[in-house]
């Protein structure tokens, strides 16, 4: 995939990171241990912390400097109509779109995310599944959307999805209903399963709001 820049390249490694659990709720994050870690000088990585300061995915306090944003488990119906139509639009137009080596790499990406849910490794399933669901968005070819999903999913309890028992698995399967329309083309179908996917989500953190029953996968 193509970047324009090296700070979004920095800010798109750190989003995984943070939505696969590398770099856990409250985490510092320090310019010059990325840096490093990235092979590259501080300047772009202090510009992607900004951009995600601005998208939600960290705060920065006088002391601690850049901290990955804490658990908001109040995520509300509105967060979830927003997911549900913007990621509607994206997918609808991926499908459009796609062609037949975007198949292949999303198909790639689904395999590496069951492929990880089998071995119970929760960090790399989540880093596929991030991967999976942003390589079919971009096939939309719509940055500004796309953009707004990722502050949208800043703000989304994945940690706690990613938690319950089981809820992994039922995500394999989902991830393999949609791809099934969406490889003939059903642009419907796709969006009908990608939406039945985020609402398969919500239930999870209702069902923990509600009873605590998150499990210990993680």
């Amino acid at each position: 995939m193509e970047y324009r820049t090296k700070e979004e390249q920095v800010a798109d490694y750190l989003r995984e990171a943070i939505l696969a659990g590398r770099f856990p709720r409250g985490t510092q994050l320090k310019q010059a241990e990325v840096a490093k870690t990235l092979r590259i000088s501080i300047t772009p990585v202090r510009e992607a912390l900004r951009m995600l300061e601005a998208e939600g995915y960290i705060g920065r306090g006088a002391y601690r400097g850049a901290t990955v944003a804490p658990l908001d488990l109040s995520a509300s119906v509105e967060t979830l109509n927003l997911r549900i139509m913007l990621e509607g639009q994206l997918i609808r137009y991926a499908v459009e779109k796609a062609t037949t080596q975007d198949l292949q790499e999303i198909r790639a990406l689904a395999d590496e995310f069951a492929s990880a849910v089998r071995k119970n490794d929760s960090g790399a399933a989540r880093a596929a599944n991030y991967r999976f669901h942003k390589r079919i968005y971009s096939v939309a070819s719509m940055p500004q959307t796309l953009h707004f999903v990722q502050v949208l999913w800043a703000r989304y309890p994945f940690d706690v999805i990613n938690r319950v028992d089981g809820r992994a698995l039922r995500a394999v399967e989902e991830h393999e209903e949609l791809l099934r329309p969406m490889v003939e083309g059903d642009i419907t179908g796709t969006m009908l399963a990608l939406r039945r996917h985020i609402e398969a989500g919500w239930a999870t953190v209702n069902d923990v709001r509600q009873n605590g029953a998150a499990g210990s996968s993680e």
